[in-house]
């Protein structure tokens, strides 16, 4: 089973950046459509973005313009670009593998105004 190990979280203030990263302990197919979700307390998991084997991408619609995923399968990441964040943002943020069925652990991101 692929291990996912997400890094990159932490804190920030409003308008800040952050980028996370997430990589694989294996080689990432280039088929796998890999995503970034995200957990606010007391609400449901939703996803951030995903990306596909060709770099197709999909955002929630919120976040469009804000965030960026991409992808290097030659390191085995995958790493979402979050600018101009909002402390709406702060959330544990996971990585999952959409074609193995497996997530990260998590990593939390927490912005202040």
């Amino acid at each position: 089973q692929v291990q996912l190990v997400e890094s990159g979280g932490g804190s920030a203030q409003a308008g800040g950046s952050l980028r996370l990263s997430c990589t694989a302990s294996e080689t990432i197919y280039k088929g796998n459509v890999m995503g970034w979700y995200r957990q606010a307390p007391g609400l449901q998991r939703e996803l951030v973005a995903s990306i596909t084997g060709d770099g197709r991408t999909n955002y929630a619609d919120s976040l469009k313009g804000r965030f960026t995923i991409s992808r290097d399968d030659a390191k085995n990441t995958v790493y979402l670009q979050m600018n101009s964040l909002k402390p709406e943002d702060t959330g544990v943020y996971f990585c999952y593998d959409e074609s193995l069925d497996a997530w990260g652990q998590g990593t939390l991101v927490t912005v202040s105004s």
